[in-house]
């Protein structure tokens, strides 16, 4: 019985299927230590010699037996994306994979890696290649995700699963969502694949995906090294060659495609980047060839055809159909003013605000023949067929839902500085009178024209110097920024622009007030009666007038001020050059890769449409901002004279703007100087959250500097954002330097910041806050009148008309509006902050930290949710007042006003 016993389980170790065999494999292996098996031999053999010998010789070949590799089963479970709308040519195409994959077989080809090195081969484990089952009984199931089986023939030498190869033998690529190993004794092996395979006949080389445990480099088990190492090259390519859009290959260029000299010298565009007069950070290379007129500019892909980004880059489908949706609606919103201005020029002028206001309320109204011409021309569009006369309606913004007339009101102006669009470029004043850091010789005295004698009436009872001591002095200083470029501005049809600066005091209550703006021009600026003008608060009909407008140029500095250097550059382009060092330095098995992933889903797709139709010559940002031709210069002077990396984090910019001080008695390490702040208050909860998270992560991966600094692939990453991706800056001295846990922390978290809550708040209230253009005009089309100009008799006469003919005109104003309403809008696809998937690591640990970050998330939500209702903030809380909004991580689809999503995904 003791014999039949040990030769059961020898034969028992042969006869293992799937997750059964491995089960029992391991329970057999462990079931009897050596110890028991002896003292069970000893007690069954004693008075037995010839039994005795007999048992010990067959335990010989048990022990014997036990030692030798034993074949068994895994399964991988494939998971894979289907489109959701296939065209006919696609559906064809997938018909002909699908019979293909019946009739010769083995079309999908996978092979599943180990972790040690074969001793035979000198390479990777790797089991017998298989085939991906079930494509043909599968291809008419309607279902968005679709499951297929595959099994692999290995032997318990096998080892741990490290990577999977996958060759698509297939005519068309497939999504690869995730795969699932099943069977071996350590458990499911998780890989989180999330990328477009494409067929053989493009891409011969088999793809490797990596489970989802994370591996430092020095840490890599050595059956993948060479794997790692090889996948990071292709990612890299050779630098040459123009880009394909099947391609993965990530590398950098200058912003040479903005022009397109080919069709015309008003297109030329100067190139960005790469000159110390116009420095900028590099984007995603493409590799076109050049304009026939240019050799130094890139030839252009206009939109709606695509622009290269690798191909896991592109948007997914839920996102394409709100683009799709999105585009429709901006063909009624741009194409009906346009033909409806051309065929009625005098309709391009609003007579009253009433034509603004009806834009909302009744939307554009058409007469019958024009709405007959217009269904002739797009037949498809039935919308406008909603009364007898054709309308059209834009959604209303939330900023005159609650109170038309706010906007008008000066303590509005001012508190759009702190829980408003641009948020983020209110400051302390310092010292007085503000001082220019600009060139003396070229742009006259620095010395601000505001006196004392302009401001000392609205100050309480204190004196300037006393103000500045106690912190009630703030100010909007758009002065050094736009002065350069003025004389350039002003020359261009339909623009007119000063630099501006505006005084406000902080009141008992906690709130702005404006008290002084200064508009100022070129010191050498023809027909101009004063280069330097101070407005102060009205007290008469004339006067409230020529302070609505100066406000509005104030306004319209902003608008550019934020879009250009603080949305599109800030969070935009410089964060580019991080996500194209990460994905060619960084293996999708490194921790940082892992923890920056998403937060990196979308920038470069977004930010080459905008090189496409936002930033380009002729593009939106230049018909609808006042810098005109010159938007994407005077991006490039911020980027030289103001950028900093280390003032990019939440905390550094706002001891740099004067807005706190530190303090370490605070929970942030910092005091507000206004304490209700919106956009600090919400967004310090935020940044404390990810750095927490981050402090976190990083301690588990680096136990020391020393950790840090030989990490060859992080050190890469962070060098080659720097050397290369701001290649314009990377001499200066402020860059930090990475060789330590805060250091490390500090960069990653200003990263994750910048991608996720910053981006937000600069974004998703553009339609919902500036979509009411009088509110804050992106563009303006005349100068502050003053008596000795020709146009002051018209302003006296009709000063409402005068003001509506400053604004932009009726197609500039819908334009603008449709742009920034798709710019405002979630998609249904949209990860926000906290939100991500389990297996997005092996790590447990790692996994259970990130839940406990995603649980501070939603307090902070709740935090902010509370004080919207706290009547003691008055910036955020009151009769007709909006609450802030733009930092609560979560939202529905569509344009909200809150939202934040975990990147830069519009």
């Amino acid at each position: 019985m003791a014999l039949s016993m040990e030769i059961s389980i020898s034969i028992s170790t042969k006869s293992f299927v799937g997750g059964e065999r491995s089960s029992r494999l391991t329970s057999s292996f462990n079931s009897l230590n050596s110890r028991q098996r002896q003292r069970q031999r000893h007690r069954r053999c004693v008075g037995f010699p010839m039994a005795a010998a007999t048992v010990e010789r067959m335990a010989t070949i048990v022990e014997e037996e036990k030692t030798k590799a034993v074949k068994f089963t895994a399964r991988a479970v494939v998971t894979v994306r289907r489109k959701r709308r296939e065209d006919l040519k696609e559906t064809i195409a997938n018909q002909i994979d699908a019979y293909s994959d019946k009739i010769v077989g083995r079309s999908v080809l996978l092979e599943l890696i180990g972790t040690q090195i074969d001793p035979k081969t000198g390479g990777p484990k790797t089991s017998k290649r298989t085939h991906l089952k079930g494509w043909f009984d599968k291809k008419d199931l309607k279902a968005e995700k679709v499951v297929y089986t595959a099994d692999f023939m290995v032997d318990s030498t096998f080892g741990e699963p490290g990577a999977i190869t996958i060759l698509n033998r297939h005519q068309r690529e497939f999504y690869l969502e995730s795969i699932e190993v099943q069977g071996f004794p350590t458990g499911t092996v998780h890989f989180t694949c999330d990328s477009w395979v494409q067929p053989n006949k493009i891409q011969p080389n088999k793809r490797v995906f990596f489970t989802n445990k994370p591996y430092l480099p020095s840490e890599t088990p050595l059956g993948l090294r060479r794997l790692r190492e090889m996948e990071l090259m292709e990612l890299r390519g050779d630098g040459k060659g123009e880009r394909k859009m099947t391609d993965r290959i990530y590398d950098y260029d200058i912003y040479n495609d903005l022009g397109n000299p080919d069709k015309g010298t008003e297109l030329v565009r100067p190139t960005i980047g790469g000159a110390e007069s116009l420095p900028y950070p590099r984007r995603l290379r493409t590799g076109r060839p050049p304009t026939e007129t240019d050799e130094s500019a890139e030839r252009r892909v206009e939109y709606p055809e695509p622009i290269y980004i690798p191909r896991d880059e592109e948007f997914e489908e839920k996102k394409l159909e709100m683009l799709a949706d999105g585009d429709v609606k901006a063909l009624l919103h741009n194409l009906v003013p346009l033909l409806v201005s051309s065929l009625s020029p005098e309709t391009n002028d609003f007579k009253g605000f009433h034509d603004i206001d009806n834009l909302f309320k009744e939307g554009l109204r058409l007469k019958q023949a024009l709405q007959d011409y217009l269904l002739e021309k797009i037949p498809f569009v039935t919308k406008i067929q909603e009364s007898s006369e054709g309308l059209l309606r834009y959604d209303t913004p939330h900023i005159i839902r609650k109170d038309k007339f706010a906007w008008l009101r000066d303590d509005e102006f001012a508190r759009q500085s702190l829980a408003g669009i641009n948020p983020v470029n209110i400051e302390r004043l310092q010292a007085f009178p503000p001082v220019s850091k600009l060139d003396p010789e070229v742009y006259g005295p620095p010395e601000s024209a505001i006196k004392e004698e302009h401001i000392i009436g609205y100050l309480n009872g204190m004196s300037v110097q006393q103000a500045l001591e106690n912190n009630r002095l703030y100010m909007l200083d758009f002065h050094d920024i736009y002065l350069p470029f003025l004389d350039k501005i002003n020359a261009q049809d339909g623009r007119k622009a000063y630099g501006t600066r505006t005084i406000f005091f902080l009141t008992d209550l906690g709130t702005l007030k404006p008290i002084a703006i200064e508009l100022s021009l070129p010191p050498a600026t023809p027909n101009c009666s004063r280069a330097k003008r101070v407005l102060t608060p009205p007290t008469d009909a004339t006067n409230n007038w020529l302070w609505q407008l100066a406000k509005a140029h104030v306004c319209s500095n902003d608008a550019g001020v934020h879009q250009l250097v603080n949305h599109w550059l800030r969070t935009h382009a410089c964060m580019e050059p991080f996500i194209v060092a990460a994905h060619r330095q960084l293996s999708i098995m490194h921790p940082i890769f892992k923890l920056l992933k998403p937060h990196m889903r979308y920038n470069l797709k977004i930010n080459s449409i905008a090189r496409q139709i936002l930033i380009s010559g002729g593009g939106v940002i230049e018909s609808g901002f006042t810098p005109g031709k010159y938007c994407v210069e005077m991006s490039s002077a911020a980027y030289r004279d103001l950028w900093r990396f280390d003032q990019e984090g939440l905390p550094a910019d706002l001891i740099r703007r004067g807005m706190a001080v530190p303090d370490q008695t605070e929970p942030h390490g910092l005091r507000l100087l206004i304490k209700d702040y919106p956009y600090a208050t919400d967004g310090l909860l935020l940044w404390s959250a990810i750095e927490k998270f981050v402090q976190s992560y990083v301690a588990t991966y680096y136990p020391s500097s020393q950790s840090i600094l030989s990490d060859t692939e992080l050190q890469s990453w962070y060098a080659e954002s720097i050397q290369v991706g701001h290649a314009d800056r990377k001499s200066a001295p402020w860059w930090p330097q990475l060789t330590d846990q805060s250091n490390l922390v500090s960069i990653l978290t200003t990263l994750i910041w910048l991608a996720s809550a910053q981006h937000a708040a600069l974004n998703f209230g553009q339609y919902p806050l500036g979509g009411y253009v009088p509110n804050r005009p992106p563009l303006m089309r005349r100068l502050v009148p003053a008596e000795s100009d020709p146009e002051y008799k018209n302003f006296m006469a009709d000063p409402h008309r005068f003001f509506l003919s400053a604004l932009p005109g009726l197609t500039q104003m819908t334009t603008f509006m449709t742009v920034i309403d798709t710019l405002s809008t979630h998609s249904k696809d949209e990860e926000y902050l906290g939100e991500r998937d389990d297996n997005w690591t092996g790590d447990e640990e790692m996994v259970k930290a990130f839940q406990e970050f995603a649980k501070e998330v939603m307090e902070a939500e709740k935090e902010m949710e509370r004080r919207n209702g706290d009547k003691e903030r008055r910036n955020r809380c009151g009769a007709g007042v909006l609450p802030y909004e733009l930092m609560q991580p979560s939202s529905g689809p569509g344009v909200t006003c809150r939202g934040v999503p975990n990147s830069v995904t519009i």
